[in-house]
């Protein structure tokens, strides 16, 4: 049930991610304050349906669901719940995932911050947030889907990277290369 309803989550916020962004150009384009409100709303509805999937990927791991292919890649009963919670981003598909939650959680954030302000420049702002989300969120959905289901789980994983259990600050060290990577979208947006 968490790969089927992850996968939802992933295709819905590709979806809403992909309409946000021609909404928002095309209010851009046209001065559109309506349009500018529903890309807004859109943008929204994008950071929570990622938001909502990286949970869902979070409590896949903590409750050790085998069926989910990235908990059957990178999960262990027998590592530490720190471990457990930093294996989101300890592998290809996950790394990818929580680089989704980060945008999502910085375009929320710039969304609101700038709700009244610069009227003139904000559909296209957002536009560009949600074209470089709708980019992400189709690696998840395609090439790099966390979410897929595995027939037979196992009852264990090999656990995440051993690189990331050497070490507490390996923890921060992820995190904090992408909150930098992914919040130059802002302002380049």
């Amino acid at each position: 049930m968490n790969a089927s309803l992850g996968r939802f989550l992933i295709l819905a916020s590709l979806l809403v991610a992909s309409a946000g962004a021609l909404v928002a150009f095309a209010a851009g384009r046209t001065r559109s304050q309506e349009g500018l409100k529903w890309a807004q709303r859109f943008a929204y509805a994008f950071s929570i349906l990622m938001g909502g999937a990286a949970l869902l990927m979070e409590y896949a791991l903590l409750t050790h669901d085998f069926s989910v292919s990235y908990v059957a890649q990178v999960g262990s009963r027998a590592v530490p719940t720190w471990v457990t919670i930093s294996s989101l981003w300890s592998s290809l598909e996950g790394s990818i995932l929580f680089w989704g939650l980060i945008l999502a959680a910085y375009i929320a954030v710039a969304t609101w911050f700038t709700r009244n302000d610069y009227q003139e420049y904000m559909p296209d702002a957002i536009g560009v947030w949600l074209t470089s989300a709708a980019f992400f969120a189709f690696l998840i959905a395609g090439p790099a889907n966390p979410f897929q289901t595995v027939p037979n789980p196992p009852m264990d994983g090999p656990g995440p990277n051993p690189l990331l259990q050497n070490h507490i600050l390996m923890v921060a060290h992820p995190p904090f290369l992408y909150f930098g990577y992914v919040g130059m979208t802002i302002p380049f947006g």
